[in-house]
């Protein structure tokens, strides 16, 4: 049996990645982030097992020392 693909709306993936809207639809258009995929005529959403790996292959980002 085959596993359910779940799709994330845009504020869940606001949420889960930390990035603006405007930032999304930017990294969208540059190719850096996965295409949402269109659920009707005005709602599109992402897969979540894309952003997933979209999160695990960025760094680590680290905080910055403070001196």
């Amino acid at each position: 049996m085959t596993e359910a693909i779940r799709i994330m709306r845009r504020p869940e993936v606001q949420s889960r990645t930390g990035l603006s809207r405007s930032s999304i639809y930017a990294a969208v258009a540059a190719g850096t982030f996965p295409q949402p995929v269109k659920l009707g005529t005005r709602a599109i959403g992402w897969r979540e097992h894309e952003v997933a790996a979209w999160l695990r292959a960025r760094p680590a980002r680290r905080p910055r020392a403070v001196m």
